[in-house]
């Protein structure tokens, strides 16, 4: 036989090996294959493990409950590749920015301050259950913010500065301090909306102090109601929203015995990690603004009364109105520190 024709019969040969195997390399079963490769790769569990991971499949445990069968999720991978890679780096360039911007206006503007002289005659601008429920809703949300910061960076921050041992004493406590609080903080918010939704209410002299905005940086004097548009739209936005999301989510994790699926955790967790991202970076100008940025709003708060001038200066409808009698209001002499009651409230509370 000629050489030539030996070669085209090796070639035919090789191409029905590759093509048609034979029939016993086609009768292997799976569990003949995963016991060639427990021999060939006896650590690899790669197939186990792909098992595990299919999506509704359930397997047996000891424990009985919601998915209690399900020993690996695979959206958790998701969720933290989310929360870690987006929402806490965000949201906490969003807090940094924010506090950046404040304090760059404040060394360019200074203290908001009452043109003229202190008159001597106080209006009350605030109740006493008024005060009470603003004071335990920002302490609240300051201990909340305080706490889901450490909780949210304290790893990035924290955990490099003062060591494993401390940071994780820290996490705990700070872990504790949230679910319990965060009732509390619901409670206020709810009041706090109840008292404050009738003065916040829109009027058309709101789009004029918007335009102007509210003359922080002009200095122009823009006239507004008890609450200037700017506390308008904290109150509905932070407040109302923001807030009322954030607590919303945060009762699901806080109380997981009512038996929530994975998934809904997952959800309430992303859904409060940004609504609380966005509340804390947006709370630090309120938090300004009625501390060291407008002259006598923290006294207001405090206190209950403000001089005349400074009702007249930053609100003077509202200033009007309990001149003209429109508005109850109790009347003292003095400062806000140290009120001496002239004519009390119709409601003392």
């Amino acid at each position: 036989m000629k050489p030539i024709s030996v070669l085209w019969l090796g070639v035919i040969a090789l191409a029905l090996l590759l093509f048609f195997p034979n029939d016993q390399a086609l009768a292997q079963s799976p569990q003949d294959t995963a016991a060639q490769r427990q021999q060939t790769q006896p650590y690899n569990n790669a197939p186990v493990w792909r098992e595990v991971r299919k999506e509704g499949r359930e397997h047996f445990t000891t424990i009985r409950g919601r998915e209690t069968g399900v020993l690996v999720q695979t959206y958790g991978e998701t969720w933290r590749e989310l929360r870690n890679g987006w929402i806490v780096p965000i949201a906490a360039l969003l807090i940094v920015a924010f506090a950046c911007a404040i304090g760059i206006f404040y060394l360019g503007r200074g203290s908001i301050k009452v043109h003229d002289r202190p008159t001597g005659r106080l209006i009350q601008r605030f109740t006493v259950l008024e005060r009470w429920t603003h004071w335990t809703m920002a302490i609240s949300f300051c201990l909340l913010g305080v706490t889901g910061l450490v909780m949210m960076v304290g790893k990035y921050v924290l955990l490099p500065v003062i060591g494993y041992t401390l940071f994780a004493w820290l996490a705990q406590i700070a872990k504790n301090l949230h679910n319990f609080i965060g009732p509390v903080f619901l409670a206020s918010v709810v009041l706090f909306a109840v008292m404050f939704v009738r003065d916040t209410l829109p009027h058309r002299y709101d789009f004029t102090w918007f335009l102007k905005a509210g003359g922080m940086v002009s200095g122009e004097h823009v006239p507004s109601g008890k609450f200037n548009a700017g506390e308008k739209l904290w109150f509905w936005g932070g407040v109302v929203v923001l807030a009322s999301i954030a607590c919303a989510s945060g009762l699901v994790m806080d109380f997981p015995n009512f038996n929530q699926s994975r998934l809904v955790m997952i959800l309430a967790n992303v859904i409060h990690s940004v609504a609380a991202g966005f509340i804390m970076a947006l709370s630090l100008f309120h938090i300004y603004m009625g501390s060291i940025g407008v002259e006598g709003a923290y006294e207001g708060m405090r206190y209950g009364y403000v001089d005349e001038s400074w009702a007249k200066e930053h609100h003077q409808y509202w200033y009007d109105d309990v001149k003209a009698g429109k508005v109850q209001a109790g009347s003292a002499e003095g400062t806000p520190e140290a009120p001496r009651l002239v004519h009390a409230p119709t409601d003392p509370t």
